[in-house]
Formats: structure tokens, sequence, C-alpha cells
């Protein structure tokens, strides 16, 4: 199975489609800003669950974050289970650089 996954940036999600078919079989939805691009949902249609096309939708998205020097927010739980298991995309993570004073 080929799993193929397109940014469609005007819809402010990744999209995956499975050999070839025109239908969407998950998609993972995101909030981007010049420095941080946030996960918010990742949904996968339930025919195509266990097959690889979330960690398809995770692998692309955080790979195209890393290439455009982006800090990543996963506030998906799929995506942040996902960086959990896979331990070089850890890096990638949004670390808050602010701090209170007393």
């Amino acid at each position: 199975m080929a799993v193929e996954v397109d940014n469609v940036p005007e819809a402010k999600r990744y999209e995956a489609r499975v050999d070839g078919e025109s239908r969407v079989a998950g998609v993972a939805e995101y909030i981007r800003t010049p420095e941080l691009v946030a996960f918010v949902h990742t949904e996968v249609e339930p025919e195509y669950e266990g097959r690889g096309v979330g960690s398809a939708l995770a692998r692309t998205a955080l790979d195209e974050a890393r290439s455009a020097n982006l800090r990543v927010l996963a506030t998906c739980p799929f995506f942040a289970g996902w960086i959990a298991r896979h331990p070089d995309y850890q890096d990638l993570l949004y670390q808050s650089r602010s701090r209170v004073s007393d």
C-alpha cells in the first residue's frame, strides 16, 4: 500500500491518499505561524486505521517542519504520542522560553 501525503495550505492540513485514490484517507490539521506549527487534530478514516496512514501524515508533516526550520507544538494526542515514540523528531518540539518571575 502506497500512502501519498500532500500539504494543502489553503485548508491548513495535510491530506493522505492511498494507492492513488482520489478519496482522502486521513488528515492532519495545523495552525502555522512564521516560527511554529501546531498540529491540532489528526483523523484517519476507519478502513485505513492501522495501515500506516497516520504515521505517513506525521512523518511528512514533521519532515516539512524541520525543512522550514519550524518548532512543533503537538496539541493533537496522535502527534504527541507519535513524537514520543520517535526520538529523532523530539528536537522539533517547542519549548516555552517564558518564565514567571516573583
